[in-house]
């Protein structure tokens, strides 16, 4: 699974190199958690929340902070590490638990959140669709999911075929809902970021649905 628009390797779709990569002494993500999502759970009362491909941590970080309490779920035990010294050292460990798990085969054991979200999961070949029904399962009655991608854009020129065949848009997305949920929002939303000195907007496939 890609966490990233920078990763540019097949492996990167796999837990193992994952690992490998958070293994390193750098920090990976800015910690800066995604404005899609500050846009959003902003306007949410803060209950339970559960982020699937958490990585470091820093969605976990800033919906704890908001009075959320927080899951951070995700393959690589080593990012889950990472994510629990850096919400340590941000003083909300008291407010997070940690979930390794693969968000492919991902099931809720009875498990409920009044938010369930994933930023830039990108399970290979398309299997987004899929990955959304299971998460739409762990949401509670009245709860939201929440889900943010890279949709396909001329502005990722920089990725593998592999990559641009994992992304998707919101709409395709919609399909895979139970039928006890409301979408909200189904669109591609821009994010403005800063690329060799130039602001571009990359487009964010954004799904926000509700469940009755």
């Amino acid at each position: 699974m890609a966490h990233s628009e920078h990763d540019h390797s097949t492996e990167m779709f796999e837990p193992d190199s994952w690992d490998e990569r958070y293994s390193g002494e750098a920090k990976i993500w800015s910690g800066n958690a995604n404005p899609q999502l500050v846009t959003i759970a902003s306007t949410l009362s803060p209950g339970t929340a559960l982020d699937v491909g958490c990585g470091e941590g820093g969605d976990v970080i800033w919906l704890a902070q908001q009075g959320w309490r927080a899951t951070g779920a995700d393959f690589s035990g080593k990012g889950l590490a990472r994510a629990a010294e850096h919400a340590a050292e941000a003083g909300v460990s008291d407010r997070v638990e940690w979930w390794q798990i693969d968000a492919r085969t991902f099931e809720a054991g009875g498990r409920s959140f009044d938010l369930v979200t994933t930023h830039y999961l990108h399970p290979p070949d398309g299997g987004m669709a899929a990955v959304v029904g299971r998460l739409a399962t762990a949401v509670a009655p009245g709860g939201h999911l929440l889900v943010v991608g890279h949709a396909p854009s001329e502005e990722l020129t920089q990725l593998t075929q592999s990559h641009r065949d994992a992304m998707f848009a919101a709409a395709d997305l919609v399909g895979s809902l139970p039928g006890s949920f409301e979408v909200i929002v189904a669109e591609d939303r821009p994010r403005r970021v800063v690329r060799e000195g130039r602001r571009v907007d990359i487009p964010d496939a954004t799904l926000l649905a509700a469940r009755r």
